[in-house]
């Protein structure tokens, strides 16, 4: 019975897949099979019984032979040419002065063609350099600019948790990673924190986004009021390791709820124009007035401040021929022998803010007489 062959031509490369067909192959085990781009050594990484669903049967194509002592030679050969390319390419690109850092070098099982891979920050001239490699090795060559990404993929690195880079151990497509990743995850901002040894944000951010997409899909939205059946609610936070809501109340309690009891309590849309009670007195005895606060404040229990009323007038001592009272002093009720001594008595009757004040005459001086010249 035929088996589905899982197979890596290089330790970073991808997985790809081959009928078995009549050999009997087991795991890391060596195989020679046919490709677009001529004859290759692969090593077997997985087995399977039956074909993966991303790949259809009628792609799958069987198997050339088995490898021999022969074939692994050659690829030890290949490898020292490889190096070696690898010293010469660096020289050539010293030389010419350009623009770009060599990572690898890969030959065909064949020698049918070499890749170069390299980084460079924009578009490179490289085609005296082709020439040159070309030249020396007579066969076909490639220059291939890849990114910083797969650069780490081929060199390999520690990331920041102390492991092996993912993309290097097991990882062979790169998904798209956003900011909007790292904010989901109530993650810090920091570019030291979220991003990698390549400079990129963190691959690893992308792991667990469809677990958290289906956690905030059944969240309510942070910051939104809510009326359900315990009352007016303000979502302050979700927690995604708890699988819990933070709400506030209206008297300022801080509420906890899974998500289970958050949709037991009927959440619905704050309406404000629908009249809502009023909540109950709170049970909790009332605090005594702080000591220590300004006068009059509600802090010191002190009588409120009251606004500014008229300003006090400075008493005055009567003078010779002035018949007014002061103004402070109590009203008089005149006498009937009295009543009749004054004719405008009627004005000055009455309390003191409601009398009409009287106008001093003022005394002239004595004109000087001239001096006769």
């Amino acid at each position: 019975m035929s088996h589905v062959l899982g197979l890596k031509f290089s330790d970073y490369g991808q997985i790809y897949y081959f009928d078995s067909g009549a050999f009997v192959v087991c795991k890391e085990d060596r195989v020679i099979v046919k490709t677009e781009q001529g004859m290759g050594l692969g090593t077997v990484v997985t087995v399977h019984e039956e074909c993966p669903e991303s790949v259809g049967e009628e792609e799958l194509k069987s198997i050339f032979r088995l490898a021999t002592e022969e074939d692994l030679a050659a690829e030890t050969e290949n490898l020292k040419l490889a190096r070696e390319a690898y010293s010469f390419c660096r020289e050539c690109v010293r030389d010419r002065e350009l623009e770009m850092k060599l990572v690898d070098v890969e030959v065909f099982f064949d020698r049918g063609k070499m890749i170069f891979y390299f980084t460079a920050p924009g578009r490179i001239d490289f085609r005296e350099l082709v020439k040159d490699l070309v030249k020396t090795y007579r066969t076909r060559i490639e220059l291939r600019q890849i990114g910083v990404r797969h650069e780490t993929q081929m060199l390999g690195a520690v990331g920041n948790c102390g492991m092996v880079a993912c993309c290097r151990r097991f990882m062979r497509k790169f998904n798209p990673v956003t900011i909007k990743m790292a904010k989901e995850q109530n993650l810090f901002l920091n570019p030291t924190k979220i991003s990698g040894i390549c400079g990129r944000l963190l691959c690893c951010l992308s792991f667990e986004e469809e677990n958290y997409q289906i956690f905030y899909k059944r969240c309510p939205r942070i910051g939104k009021r809510m009326d359900t059946d315990q009352g007016l609610l303000k979502v302050m936070r979700a927690n995604f390791f708890r699988n819990s809501v933070t709400a506030y109340t209206d008297r300022g309690e801080e509420l906890e709820f899974t998500l289970d009891e958050w949709e037991a309590l009927n959440p619905r849309r704050f309406d404000p124009n629908i009249p809502r009670p009023e909540p109950a007195p709170s049970s909790e005895p009332k605090r005594p007035p702080r000591r220590g606060g300004r006068p009059g404040s509600p802090r010191d229990g002190g009588r409120p401040k009251l606004g500014r009323g008229p300003r006090p007038q400075p008493e005055k001592s009567p003078a010779e021929g002035d018949t007014q009272p002061p103004a402070d002093s109590a009203p008089r009720e005149a006498t009937p022998e009295q009543a009749p001594a004054s004719k405008d008595r009627s004005e000055t009757d009455g309390p003191a803010s409601e009398r009409k004040p009287r106008k001093r005459k003022r005394r002239r001086r004595p004109r000087r007489a001239k001096k006769e010249d």
